[in-house]
């Protein structure tokens, strides 16, 4: 009976079993099990996990997909799981209700209607915390690059001239490193992505120019403003205004010159302008 009581204690922490060898006298007192308790915590994590990356813009969803539908698949297991725990809680209430220690073990065979492996249901639990967490990491990497990524205009205004080679009002054909969009004179020009203010200041050729960092291999560049309104280390959020438009330095009307740079390099910023318009207007 001692062995049957510790077995019991282990499996279904932290359940309260008093029985009294005495027929005259019965007490007993039930409590939801641990594991139960567990699975419904992880229950419940998983489907904040879920909520929160189907809101989530720009991720793979091919992938998130792929994630979503194998917790599915893990909710109904643990929902099998605590159907089953609840079924044997109440196999015990019926097995104590008989009153006595002598009719507990004739009857234990008969009525009790399984066994709980802990073992194996602890490392299930572990596994599936193993699980949370990495898909909470990977949203967490998945929410840096989006936030990190340029999108949308740096103002609201129309593109007048592209990334690629063009012909300057010299004559002269010459490679243009980003996309000019023009716009009125004082319009706000802002951030197109989350990121710390690396360059705020006065370039020759690019009048007052604003360079941020975003991370991820991302940098980008806000040229010909009118005046800056961020300093150097300063941290920005995608739509916070960095400065205003201008026609500073090498330039003949009221534009921003906007570039893209990935992991260095300059980049066309098309893809990035049609991306989630991020301007307030």
């Amino acid at each position: 009976m001692i062995k049957f009581l510790h077995l019991l204690r282990k499996t279904f922490t932290p359940i309260t079993i008093m029985v009294i060898p005495h027929e005259d006298v019965k007490s007993l007192s039930l409590k939801v099990p641990a594991a139960g308790i567990a699975l419904m915590i992880l229950l419940s994590v998983i489907g904040s996990v879920q909520v929160f990356s189907l809101t989530m813009k720009g991720l793979d969803y091919s992938v998130m997909e792929e994630k979503v539908n194998f917790y599915n698949r893990q909710f109904w297991e643990w929902n099998t799981t605590i159907a089953s725990l609840k079924e044997i809680e109440g196999d015990f209430k019926k097995l104590f209700a008989l009153g006595s220690q002598e009719k507990v073990l004739e009857k234990m065979g008969v009525t009790y209607s399984g066994d709980v492996d802990w073992a194996s249901l602890q490392k299930e639990i572990e596994k599936a915390v193993e699980e949370v967490d990495g898909i909470r990491n990977y949203l967490r990497v998945q929410k840096d690059l989006y936030m990190a990524t340029p999108k949308g205009f740096p103002v609201a205004g129309s593109i007048s001239s592209r990334f690629g080679m063009r012909e300057k009002p010299s004559g002269v054909r010459a490679f243009h490193a980003g996309t000019d969009v023009s716009a009125k004179s004082g319009t706000p020009v802002r951030a197109t992505a989350d990121g710390i203010v690396s360059y705020s200041g006065w370039a020759n050729n690019g009048g007052y120019v604003v360079a941020l960092e975003h991370g991820c291999g991302y940098s980008t560049i806000y040229a010909h403003n009118k005046k800056n309104g961020v300093n150097v280390g300063q941290r920005v959020e995608r739509g916070d205004v960095l400065a205003w438009v201008g026609s500073t330095g090498n330039s003949t009307g009221p534009h921003v010159h906007y570039e893209v740079l990935k992991n260095g390099k300059k980049v066309n910023p098309q893809t990035f302008l049609l991306g989630v318009e991020n301007v307030r207007k």
